[in-house]
């Protein structure tokens, strides 16, 4: 049996072992962890390159990411050639509204609204920041849009 105390991520085989949980007593049988979902590009890493600085301005000692859903967002706001957006400042946009903007609260998380011009019509958008473990337990943060987990 592993040490969960020294490898808190489960794996294939480990029994979930919370009493109360609706999960307690079931084995676990896949495992998709962070650092797979980056190489897959399923999230982007916002920890590494141009957009270090400013998450970690917002977010010191986490590993923040987004979504490719919110990258392809930012993406479309950046190459609209009438709003001279560009990836840094609006990531920063996103990072400080979900910081002092939030419309709702849930554990371990909240929705709020930022304005992103040249993304089309809609220039409000409600996206949620996720504050949850790592692959290792570590703090990590994900901006997503509001249906995506």
């Amino acid at each position: 049996m592993r040490d969960l105390s020294r490898d808190p991520v489960p794996q294939p085989g480990d029994v979930i072992h919370q009493p109360g949980h609706p999960f307690d007593g079931f084995v676990v049988v896949s495992v998709y962890t962070r650092a797979q979902a980056i190489a897959d590009g399923v999230i982007v890493d916002a920890t590494g390159g141009d957009l270090a600085a400013i998450s970690a301005q917002h977010f010191p000692g986490v590993h923040v990411a987004m979504t490719a859903a919110v990258a392809a967002l930012i993406q479309k706001a950046v190459d609209h050639p009438d709003h001279g957006n560009d990836w840094r400042g609006v990531w920063f946009d996103v990072l400080w509204m979900s910081r002092v903007a939030p419309v709702q609260s849930f554990p371990g998380g909240r929705l709020f609204k930022v304005v992103i011009t040249g993304t089309g019509r809609k220039r409000l958008h409600t996206l949620k920041l996720q504050i949850h473990p790592g692959d290792k337990g570590e703090p990590c943060a994900t901006v997503m849009l509001p249906e995506e987990d």
